[in-house]
């Protein structure tokens, strides 16, 4: 799956002040951010899937298939924690033109090893695309292990894991015994240099959303064993990262795109838009943005 190598972008799902979807915006974003990355994720975390419900999901895919005026490979997140509604999930959306799905790791029943093994498989056998694990125990409450992952890198329809525990000799594991083609894929922007240093294939970032070309650079550098010039592309990413979770995912985020003038900055509850004081912290600090 070379198309998947690279930068993909968690996109974030645009509203407008009364909640409905934003398509114009939606459609000035994917614009915004071809500019740097090499595909789509439609319905991650920060596309706020938690409070889309089933019709708007599957509108806002067929948008982002239909504006997708570059071309790129779209990534679609199916997910969750009842393995038999994935599954029905699954076999009601219609997949044409999604290049692969991606599917977390489930969250809230923190299931055994074993349990997130055979809930992964299941999904696998199901989804007429390839899969893409996510493991991200900061949001889950369950960490999928090395192990866990190497062994679902042998099922024929798995091709790769975002890998967003933060733990980097873990993410070496997987680098150095996976199979080869597996990919490995950064879940953690300010981590990115470091797992192409040591053989990741990729990124889905949420600063992409903002900072397509910034990703394009480190991607290029590193692929050409420049980490150096790769690092200094992140560093300037670093102040900026951690005010995108103060508030929440994607608050931070959308109140960037807003100063950026690419999408408003409304979300949907339980989330509200940032404060004040996130704000002003954003509006001080971040690249590019004119300073008022």
């Amino acid at each position: 799956m070379k198309k998947l190598t690279g930068t993909g972008v968690a996109l974030v799902t645009p509203f407008l002040k009364d909640g409905q979807i934003d398509y114009p915006a939606l459609k000035k974003l994917l614009k915004h951010t071809a500019k740097g990355v090499d595909y789509y994720v439609v319905m991650g975390t920060t596309g706020e899937v938690a409070t889309l419900n089933k019709e708007e999901k599957k509108s806002v895919l067929n948008f982002v298939l239909n504006n997708n005026e570059t071309k790129l490979p779209v990534v679609y997140g199916i997910g969750g924690n009842n393995t038999a509604e994935v599954v029905k999930q699954i076999e009601e959306t219609d997949l044409s033109g999604v290049s692969a799905l991606l599917s977390v790791s489930p969250y809230y029943n923190k299931p055994s090893q074993a349990g997130i093994e055979a809930h992964i498989k299941t999904v696998a056998d199901a989804s007429p695309v390839p899969v893409i694990l996510y493991n991200v125990p900061g949001r889950t409450g369950s960490n999928m292990s090395a192990s866990t992952t190497l062994a679902l890198s042998q099922h024929p329809n798995i091709i790769g894991i975002k890998e967003a525990s933060g733990n980097l000799e873990q993410c070496m594991k997987i680098a150095a015994e996976a199979p080869k083609g597996f990919l490995l894929i950064s879940g953690d922007d300010m981590l990115t240099v470091a797992l192409y240093a040591i053989g990741a294939k990729g990124v889905i970032s949420v600063l992409a959303n903002a900072y397509p070309v910034a990703f394009k650079k480190m991607k290029d550098f590193a692929f050409a064993n420049d980490y150096a010039k790769a690092s200094k592309e992140l560093f300037t990413l670093l102040d900026i990262n951690g005010p995108m979770y103060e508030e929440g995912n994607p608050v931070g985020i959308k109140q960037l795109l807003a100063e950026m003038n690419v999408v408003k900055s409304f979300v949907r509850l339980p989330l509200v838009p940032a404060s004040a004081t996130l704000t002003n912290k954003i509006k001080s600090i971040a690249p590019g943005l004119k300073k008022k």
